[in-house]
This record gives structure tokens, sequence and C-alpha cells, in this order.
């Protein structure tokens, strides 16, 4: 099972006030807020960018840590999250684009935008996709 809720810390900007937003397993994703509720918010936009560049460059996606004490656990939003589960069970099971269109019996064109982090691909395309790499989506309200 793979999930896609990181850990966050925001520290308060005594400069400029607000917080500003890291996270230790996507170094890359530097965000700000002028209010707690406004850094996580922030923070789920910057992980998701953080999410598709890596998706784009062929990148690893880590796995992530468990929150420290400080930390808040914001999640990937779930349209990203379902885009990189396909992508790294397509990098698990060494499947490329080709593969996949043949197995959902698409062009490859379609294939490719399964993965492509700016195309709003329908649930029901990605779930074919995990599926036909031998996976399914469960849905877990925190």
């Amino acid at each position: 099972m793979r999930q896609f809720a990181y850990a966050v810390k925001l520290t308060p900007d005594k400069d400029d006030g607000g917080y500003v937003v890291t996270c230790r397993d996507l170094p890359e994703a530097i965000t700000q807020g002028e209010s707690i509720e406004d850094a996580l918010t922030e923070a789920a936009d910057c992980l998701e960018e953080a999410v598709a560049a890596r998706i784009d460059d062929g990148g690893d996606i880590p796995t992530p840590s468990v929150s420290r004490r400080g930390e808040r656990a914001v999640s990937v939003p779930a349209s990203m999250a379902l885009k990189a589960a396909v992508y790294l069970a397509m990098r698990e099971a060494g499947i490329s684009n080709s593969e996949l269109a043949r197995r959902m019996h698409l062009d490859e064109k379609e294939a490719r935008r399964i993965l492509d982090p700016h195309h709003p691909t329908k649930l029901p395309r990605i779930e074919a996709a995990l599926s036909a790499l031998g996976r399914r989506v469960e849905l877990i309200l925190a």
C-alpha cells in the first residue's frame, strides 16, 4: 500500500510574518503562507508540483517519512497521488508507455496522457491503468 501524505514543517517567518513550509522528503518543496491554514493549503499545492516535476523528469518519488514532533502530514491532491501511483507501478514493473498502451488497448498518446501531470485524467482511466498493472485503488479517509 502506498500513501502520499508527506511530513512538512511550518516555521514562523519572524521578518515577514506568516510561515515557511519545508518538506524533508521533497526538499525542493518550499513555500509559505500568511496563516497556518494558508501555509497548509500552499503546502499541498507545492507537494503536487514537486511530485509532478519528478514524474516529468523520470525521477524517484520517495515514500513519505513518519511525521516528527512539530511536523504535520499534508496529502498530495488525490488526482496527482493517483498519477504518481501509476507512475511508480510502471517503474516497479519495468513497464513502458508502449506496454501500458498495449495492455489497456490504447494508442501511445492516450497512455502518455495518463501520466501527464497536467492532463486531467478521469478516475476510471486511472483505475484501468492500475488494474492493467495488477494494482487497485483503495480510499481511506483520515
